[in-house]
């Protein structure tokens, strides 16, 4: 009986040194894939972007640590490891937010669990720029967003030609898939147009009589004439009445559009017969040059659709730089206000 207890006393002795044993593992296991797993502390966040065709644990291993994300990177590659991650990688974007553990993460980027990212358009001036910027910003390399615009049949299933191509592009912030495809961001821009071009907006483009590609040409005009909101529909006036007296619209940014150089202060005669073979010299050219010379904010397409009801066919910056404008129906009042914005110009010494 004595002998019993005595064994009775040292298996549970054991017992309980084999739960301690057995608890400060769970402890250890458990730090290690609950506490935090991410190595940064200056940031609430980093992103990072697996590319499409990414199909090995090192791969993904390299990307994290090239983003210096982990903490426990060995930790997180037995996990991956025991949960075959490596056949289940999935290509995106995904950020991961700082003390995130080793386990959320891998239970992320296992499960697809993608962000998108944030595309913001501002004014952009050419196809190139637009190209870029969607480059920069998306999976797609530039080249195969030009390769797009420039290709007659891809943008005619748009309802569009290599010229006017931009005009689908509202400037606005999307959240788009970092992976997706030229063909569905194109989809996705002609959705988002669609949204844009809502029926208020629809029934006042009628009442111009313009399509939608032309007012976004114009409009395109006024974003670069002017900075002041509440002058738009003013300058729209001036360019939709020399439109419908068919005189040539004489706006200056198209010549720069034209020369390719926005850094110019003061427009020449030089300026103007140097671009005179470019279908966007509007000095040379009648109407509406073939496509944007900007992509334009949305208060400059509705400062064309707002258009005001005047008889101004001429107008000039004014003399105290104050971004204003003056505007003229005949060309002797508006030779006075030219003549008046040259003197303050000459004064500057701006050539």
């Amino acid at each position: 009986m004595q002998g019993f207890c005595f064994y009775f006393h040292i298996m549970q002795k054991t017992s309980i040194i084999i739960a301690i044993i057995v608890g400060a593992v769970v402890l250890i296991v458990s730090y290690a894939l609950f506490s935090s797993g991410t190595s940064f502390t200056d940031k609430k966040s980093k992103d990072i972007y697996i590319p499409s065709g990414t199909n090995s644990l090192e791969s993904v291993l390299t990307i994290l640590s090239d983003s210096t994300i982990l903490s426990k990177p060995a930790i997180f590659k037995l996990l991956a490891a025991y949960e075959d991650y490596e056949d289940h990688i999935q290509s995106g974007k995904y950020t991961i937010l700082a003390g995130m553990s080793t386990f959320s993460i891998l239970k992320k980027l296992r499960n697809g669990k993608t962000d998108d990212v944030k595309l913001v358009i501002n004014k952009l001036r050419t196809k190139e720029n637009l190209a870029s910027l969607l480059g920069r910003k998306l999976e797609i390399d530039s080249s195969s967003i030009m390769n797009f615009f420039n290709n007659p049949d891809s943008v005619a299933v748009l309802g569009l030609d290599t010229n006017n191509i931009v005009t689908l592009f509202i400037p606005n912030t999307y959240n788009i898939d970092w992976t997706i495809s030229v063909s569905r961001f194109m989809k996705r821009m002609k959705i988002e147009n669609h949204k844009f071009w809502n029926e208020s907006r629809s029934t006042k483009l009628n009442n111009l009589g313009l399509t939608k590609e032309q007012v976004y040409i114009l409009a395109s005009i006024v974003e670069e004439e002017t900075n002041k909101h509440d002058e738009k529909p003013l300058i729209s006036s001036v360019y939709l009445n020399r439109l419908n007296r068919n005189m040539p619209l004489g706006a200056d940014p198209t010549i720069k559009y034209a020369l390719r150089d926005f850094k110019i202060k003061r427009l020449t005669f030089a300026h103007i017969r140097n671009s005179s073979s470019s279908p966007y010299n509007t000095y040379t050219n009648k109407g509406l040059p073939p496509g944007p010379i900007c992509t334009p904010s949305s208060k400059s397409i509705d400062g064309v659709l707002n258009s005001k009801s005047t008889d101004y066919i001429f107008f000039c910056a004014k003399a105290d730089f104050s971004g204003y404008h003056s505007f003229a129906t005949n060309e002797t009042d508006h030779f006075k206000n030219a003549r008046a914005y040259q003197k303050a110009l000459d004064s500057l010494r701006i050539h």
